[in-house]
């Protein structure tokens, strides 16, 4: 857990100043005011650094964009309104009509519907693999393919990506690796592993209260060498590369993806987030031991628990190689029927039901009667949706606590 430790130290001290108010300044600005013309013209074409508009930077998401940069090891990181935004301006970045994204594992119902249903009405096209089919993702490699995409851990049928044997399928072929990274901040680093682009719905566990939609996307740094962003696999890239170096997906992301689909953040929402970043270093180990000795016992009470933590795990072995700081707040309870999750959902006292995920809360939620309402039977089997399937995201509550609650609501 000492990777935890670490950043309690690093997460208060960048978020407070050590001068003046020591909480972060909310900029409550939409747009900014440029003195004169050539000021103006420089911090358009880039050459001076200040706020342009709020729709491409706000100086308090700026300061969450350095912390989030720091966490991952990147080279900077953009702030979005959702952490749907952050996908969106990830992929749209690097996507044009006729490529092709490989999505590895599980993925969240709206990552889903964005891949299946939304990006091919801009002739964009998805194909899905299950985190294992390694040979399968590599046949599907052709010359129009620009991303394969992955959640660290699958959201919600819990399977355990190879992410270090994606990453050198992915850096092998020239291609970008995408990391949703929202339930595993700290715990795993995907830019160290190999990913070229991380992103996070920070309204989840690094907000940590549901009060702070948000989302953020880290860049790592274009090598000086050979990099697959110089090769003619993403021809768009070699502008951005010669104005901003290293820096250069960055403005790659920019111009090409938040200045046109505007899914800037909101700098109340920034100020919020930093404030529960603040105590992310406390909270991930407690949630991580929480929802091991939760998993444990509910399972040996009876209930079918799907967590990677349980032997009887396809990816235990997995876990506790390279999950040695956990997978997380999730774990789900397939309780066999819609009738029967809603009868445990009803009587439970301590979980709240709603879609959120990461919460201080426990929270848990019905599946196939809510997010993948709309899916159809071939989709939900895919994504592991069963009739009975509840996912649960466990708080920070005392474990025997929920225990005995979730015991209680299941009458074992």
């Amino acid at each position: 857990m000492n990777n935890f430790e670490n950043f309690c130290t690093q997460f208060v001290q960048l978020v407070g100043s050590k001068e003046g108010a020591i909480s972060p300044t909310i900029t409550s600005s939409a747009s900014f005011a440029y003195g004169d013309c050539d000021t103006a013209e420089g911090i358009f074409n880039g050459s001076i650094k200040k706020p342009l508009y709020s729709r491409v930077g706000n100086p308090t998401s700026a300061k969450l964009e350095s912390i989030m940069a720091m966490m991952d090891g990147g080279v900077g990181a953009i702030t979005t309104s959702s952490g749907m935004g952050a996908i969106t301006l990830s992929v749209m970045s690097l996507l044009a009509s006729g490529d092709e994204i490989i999505s590895v594992g599980g993925l969240f119902g709206g990552t889903y519907s964005l891949f299946n249903e939304t990006l091919p009405r801009f002739g964009i096209s998805t194909k899905f693999f299950d985190v294992d089919e390694s040979d399968a993702i590599k046949s599907a490699i052709n010359d129009n393919t620009k991303i394969i995409f992955l959640e660290s851990v699958g959201n919600p049928n819990m399977r355990l990506p190879d992410i270090k044997l994606i990453a050198q399928i992915a850096n092998k072929a020239g291609i970008a690796l995408i990391v949703d990274n929202t339930i595993t901040p700290l715990s795993i680093k995907p830019l160290e592993l190999g990913a070229d682009i991380v992103v996070y719905s920070t309204t989840k566990i690094i907000s940590g209260n549901a009060s702070a939609l948000g989302g953020c996307a880290t860049f790592r740094a274009i090598n000086e060498g050979d990099d697959k962003f110089k090769s003619q696999r993403y021809p768009f890239m070699a502008k951005f590369i010669k104005g901003a170096g290293k820096m250069a997906l960055i403005p790659n992301a920019k111009k090409r993806a938040l200045r046109d689909f505007g899914m800037s953040a909101n700098a109340h929402a920034s100020y919020q987030t930093m404030l529960g970043l603040e105590t992310l270093g406390l909270r991930m180990p407690r949630v991580v031991q929480s929802v091991e000795v939760i998993a444990k016992v509910l399972s040996e009470k009876g209930l079918t628990i799907n967590h990677p933590s349980l032997a009887s795990h396809p990816h235990n072995e997995r876990y506790r190689s390279d999950f040695s700081n956990g997978c997380g707040t999730l774990l789900t309870i397939d309780m066999g029927s819609q009738e029967k999750a809603y009868e445990f959902l009803n009587r439970t006292k301590l979980a709240t039901i709603t879609a959120n995920i990461g919460d201080s809360r426990t929270l848990a939620l019905h599946m196939a009667s809510t997010i993948y309402s709309d899916f159809d039977e071939d989709e939900k089997k895919f994504l592991g949706i069963t009739d009975g399937l509840i996912r649960v995201s466990i708080g920070l509550e005392n474990p025997q606590d929920i225990i005995e609650d979730f015991l209680n609501a299941a009458r074992v």
